[in-house]
């Protein structure tokens, strides 16, 4: 299912830009000009993140987070032309959950968007060993084995291999891995990963004609297959 997001901005170029990009990315958009229309569309459309300019009329964004920690703990990123340290301060002492200032690029805003989701989603108990085929992986011990033999792999190829084979079956974006390597502080560029994932195959024996494991999606990104 889609997550919604509901834009707070006065400005009708940034709303256009910021609907339009975040549409592209599979998310769902509600636009509000003012704080107090902000709360109507909250209401309707239960939203799971909230785009939330400051310099705005009737009620600015300062004013609006505020009344908003009185009843909800929705997350909010502050996205604003202030860029003083009290404003950003006084920002999350507000309840802001991230603050990014503007001009900013919109990759940074959709990691931050990504990050703040990921903190607020309550998440499942995170199972310790993963196992497919011949193939496991074991969180604890940070170790993969193939059959019986251990498969010796750098920390960023342990982690794009993690995120692989705990999406077994689907589809992984290209630029979802590197955002993902980005927010853990690695190297984040598709033609590194392009590399790193190069590296896991020969270390796994697979075969990018016939792939046992790794399966490339041409033009989209890559998914784990059953193995056997």
């Amino acid at each position: 299912m889609a997550r919604k997001v509901l834009v707070i901005d006065d400005t009708r170029n940034i709303q256009i830009m910021l609907r339009d990009f975040l549409e592209s990315q599979g998310f769902e958009v509600e636009i509000a000009g003012d704080g107090i229309e902000a709360f109507d569309s909250i209401e309707r459309s239960q939203p799971d993140l909230i785009l939330l300019d400051i310099m705005m009329p009737n009620m600015d964004g300062y004013q609006f987070i505020s009344q908003l920690r009185k009843t909800s703990d929705l997350p909010v990123i502050m996205i604003t032309a202030k860029q003083q340290e009290a404003d950003i301060v006084h920002g999350f002492e507000l309840g802001a959950d991230d603050y990014i200032t503007k001009p900013f690029k919109l990759r940074e805003l959709l990691m931050r968007m990504r990050a703040v989701l990921r903190r607020s989603t309550p998440r499942e108990e995170e199972k310790p060993i993963t196992i497919i085929g011949d193939l496991q992986l074991d969180r604890s011990r940070h170790k993969v084995t193939l059959g019986d033999e251990p498969v010796e792999l750098t920390p960023l190829e342990f982690f794009v291999l993690d995120i692989l084979m705990d999406s077994q079956g689907k589809v992984v974006r290209k630029e979802d891995l590197c955002i993902r390597l980005i927010e853990n502080g690695f190297s984040g560029s598709e033609s590194t990963l392009k590399i790193h994932i190069r590296n896991i195959r020969m270390k796994l024996r697979d075969e990018l004609d016939q792939p046992k494991y790794i399966e490339t999606v041409f033009g989209i990104g890559y998914r784990f297959l059953e193995g056997s």
